[in-house]
């Protein structure tokens, strides 16, 4: 028997009610269009402290005792429960500690040090600070509060899936939610089988960090790690033992999505939904938009916006890298024999194919086999990757050496 409930969940939804806001449910009618379906976002961007972590803590600190309150609270977090957390512990009036990695964004940071916590910032991922926790905790005996292993937290994040139905008025076939240590979509699906064993459950987990979809794999909590990540909400090498007992028994599928995916789900949010999601609440899009998940004409789909805690300069980056995937921006070199004219071939050339330069560098090669030779070095604004592919025609065409950067 599973150690969360719906019941659990309703609990929860009544104790945090007063704290939480029901977010907007909102339709997405370009993507349904693009996939022949009809797709909603559960937009928790929109959230107290910009994600729906808040759930899980204020649920998880209401249900503390008087003495683990008066010890203080002590947490691990990409950034996200570490908000939920200081929120809660501040409006109960408890001192809060939270380790975070040192590669969390500076927002997230800035904003749990604003709600009153003290953070201590710890290696690279999320498991790296949960480390550190532990260790400040057996010094101090502060009560740790578990970003997603816990009944109490699971159960908070659940409320969303009771949301969704009442928001849709029962008629959901399909909900995709991101992966990381697991408390979201453990609490989603319980609370969504529930109320409808039909509905399917998606789990989007990024391939740079794909904990639960090998721990479901394998059967078995399995640790894995590739990369770092943009979805540093998501960034959990070792997911818990209760929530991958919930999610393995059931969720329907995870898929995996990559990092250019990830960022190419941000821009289309912030161009089609006017939403800015950060690079965890964005896996949803992006299993939608690289077909990593296909639904069936009419299916009904909801995809969780989970946060939109992002750095600006994160996202400036990022942004350049899912323009790059949709064939709107276009890196590449070119070399040249070292003569007048050159230059300006190339510039008329991209001016002829329509290209915006956003960019241009030129160099001159002086060694080995690139004596009297030159780079040219372009950034362009392009339609899309048949405008790309004529571009690199018709510069080949005029007898340039083009490479992609």
């Amino acid at each position: 028997m599973l150690q969360v409930t719906l019941q659990d969940i309703k609990q929860a939804k009544e104790t945090i009610k007063d704290i939480v806001k029901k977010t907007d449910l909102l339709e997405c009618a370009g993507l349904s269009n693009k996939v022949d379906a009809n797709v909603f976002y559960k937009c928790e961007n929109l959230q107290r402290t910009g994600s729906f972590k808040v759930r899980g803590a204020c649920n998880k600190i209401a249900n503390l005792t008087d003495e683990e309150k008066a010890n203080g609270v002590i947490a691990s977090s990409a950034g996200n429960h570490a908000q939920g957390v200081a929120l809660g512990a501040k409006m109960s009036g408890i001192k809060s500690t939270i380790v975070m990695p040192a590669t969390a964004p500076l927002l997230k940071i800035s904003a749990t040090k604003g709600y009153g916590a003290e953070v201590v910032l710890n290696g690279l991922v999320y498991d790296d600070a949960y480390a550190k926790a532990v260790e400040i905790q057996k010094e101090t005996g502060a009560t740790f509060l578990h970003p997603f292993n816990d009944k109490y937290v699971i159960a908070g994040q659940g409320t969303i899936g009771i949301e969704i139905f009442e928001q849709l008025d029962n008629k959901v076939d399909t909900i995709l939610c991101p992966i990381g240590g697991g408390g979201l979509i453990a609490g989603v699906a319980v609370a969504a089988k529930a109320l409808n064993p039909n509905v399917k459950i998606i789990g989007v987990q990024t391939a740079n960090i794909p904990s639960m979809h090998e721990s479901v794999k394998h059967g078995v909590v399995t640790t894995a790690f590739n990369a770092t990540t943009i979805a540093d909400g998501i960034a959990v090498k070792t997911p818990g033992d209760m929530t991958f007992e919930i999610i393995n028994e059931l969720v329907d599928e995870i898929v995996l999505v990559e990092e250019d995916e990830i960022a190419q789900g941000i821009v289309y949010l912030m161009e089609n939904l006017k939403v800015v999601a950060e690079g965890s609440g964005a896996v949803t899009t992006a299993a939608l938009l690289s077909k990593k998940y296909v639904p069936k004409s009419d299916e009904n789909i909801v995809c969780i916006i989970s946060g939109g805690n992002v750095d600006v300069n994160n996202l400036y980056r990022i942004i350049g890298t899912g323009l790059a995937k949709e064939g709107r921006r276009y890196s590449f070199g070119v070399t040249m024999v070292d003569q007048p004219g050159g230059f300006s071939q190339l510039t008329k050339i991209i001016s002829e194919n329509k290209a915006n330069i956003l960019n241009a560098n030129q160099s001159r090669l002086s060694s080995g086999a690139y004596i009297g030779k030159q780079l040219a070095e372009f950034v362009l604004e392009t339609f899309d990757h048949d405008h790309i592919g004529k571009i690199k025609k018709d510069i080949e065409s005029a007898g340039f050496e083009i490479k992609d950067l």
